[in-house]
């Protein structure tokens, strides 16, 4: 076996500029399919961890999936607000640790605007529940205050101090803009890799301020009255949605019981944890449809090598010929040919899985500060390496097809010259 293993490597030396075109393709070919796979995994587990920390989300009855769209990725509209009077009931349950409301509805250029209040920057936590970290300032204090995510500040550069106008309506152009009222930056979030980085944050407060002479979607001065800010009553009468955090797990789905069948107003609560993997289930697809395409540029990396050895055939025939002229038996030219795909398809797989944690960890701060994907620089997988496990055998496999055509090789035929 160890002399095959020498022929082996002599032969693959000695058509070196073939091996490496081989090996390159395989390669290419396993560095995108676990490269899908990485990002397949992480994306999951970026999009799983878009909100952790919270036991459950509250909103207007309608599907766990539109209020998570809503009220986390800031997508879509709710189809009933909540009232203020119902937020103060829930948050005031015995099982209640804290409460975040959620006031959504108007925008900047083209970013959402969100209500709340500083328990937000408290308790809102992603990932493996990491807290929102100030990049630069602090949270809003002042009714006219905004922090800004930190896509909003690179987008539109806007800086400390900085003056912006809030436009009402969620659209990315809107000529119904709160002009009398401008908002200062006080304070700018870190990186997220989450919708939070989308997001304008501002004071509950400041939402009812800005709305006070809009009647209808219209702006009439005065007809909010003309006492002024300092001197009113700005507590919200409505809120879009809020979060909340409980003292036990146990009481969970207690309190989601509850607040299904509360008789104020129809409301439901939902595990975030539950809203994302049916979500991700609905969005799955796309995953799947990347690695069966990925899957297919395997195949066609082996095609490409089967057609190599298949083509340099002919030209071997006289090499082979000449090793069975000197002993070899058929089945050690079989195994000799099925040893340099295994050969290739193994250097293949080591050259691709290199090559891909390298650019991985060349990337990874870029990849997950501006897709928020959390990619894990570990050892392969289980799923990972089994699906390596079944490159390199289809690298084998696919090695006995010249290997077989070579076995039925006569001695005559290989040393016979034809014209």
């Amino acid at each position: 076996m160890s002399l095959l293993l020498s022929l082996t490597l002599k032969s693959l030396w000695n058509r070196r500029l073939t091996a490496l075109m081989v090996i390159a393709s395989i390669a290419v070919s396993v560095m995108l399919l676990l490269g899908v796979e990485k990002v397949r995994t992480g994306a999951k587990e970026s999009f799983s961890s878009t909100i952790s920390g919270t036991d459950l989300i509250v909103g207007a009855r309608s599907g766990s999936v539109q209020l998570l769209l809503y009220s986390v990725f800031r997508m879509g509209n709710a189809t009933n607000n909540v009232s203020w009077k119902s937020y103060q009931d829930i948050a005031s349950n015995r099982h209640v640790a804290w409460s975040v409301p959620i006031s959504l509805g108007d925008s900047h250029r083209g970013y959402r605007v969100m209500g709340t209040t500083t328990a937000y920057f408290k308790h809102y936590q992603y990932g493996r529940k990491r807290p929102l970290v100030f990049a630069r300032g602090q949270q809003f204090e002042q009714l006219h205050d905004v922090v800004l995510g930190a896509e909003v500040a690179r987008a539109l550069n806007y800086q400390m101090g900085d003056k912006l106008v809030i436009a009402h309506g969620i659209g990315s152009t809107s000529f119904a803009k709160h002009e009398d009222q401008p908002f200062t930056v006080v304070g700018i979030l870190a990186p997220t890799g989450t919708p939070v980085d989308h997001t304008l944050h501002v004071s509950l407060q400041a939402i009812e301020a800005i709305h006070i002479d809009w009647q209808t979607g219209t702006y009439i001065p005065g007809s909010g009255g003309t006492t002024p800010l300092s001197e009113r009553e700005l507590e919200p009468k409505q809120i879009t949605a809020f979060l909340l955090g409980l003292k036990s797990r146990l009481a969970t789905f207690q309190l989601q019981r509850s607040i299904s069948n509360y008789r104020a107003e129809p409301l439901q609560a939902v595990l975030p944890g539950v809203a994302l993997q049916e979500l991700w289930s609905m969005v799955g697809i796309a995953e799947n449809a990347l690695l069966i395409i990925s899957a297919f540029v395997v195949v066609s990396g082996l095609f490409g090598m089967l057609t190599v050895l298949l083509t340099g055939m002919n030209e071997r025939r006289r090499e082979l010929a000449i090793l069975r002229a000197v002993g070899a038996r058929p089945w050690q030219i079989l195994v000799l040919l099925v040893m340099e795909t295994a050969l290739l398809t193994l250097a293949g797989l080591l050259v691709g899985t290199a090559v891909l944690y390298l650019g991985l960890l060349a990337l990874l701060p870029w990849l997950e500060q501006a897709y928020g994907l959390q990619v894990a620089l570990s050892l392969p997988a289980q799923r990972e390496l089994l699906l390596l496990i079944a490159v390199f055998i289809a690298g084998v496999v696919a090695g006995l097809i010249p290997g077989y055509r070579a076995y039925r090789y006569s001695l005559a035929d290989g040393m016979t010259v034809r014209t």
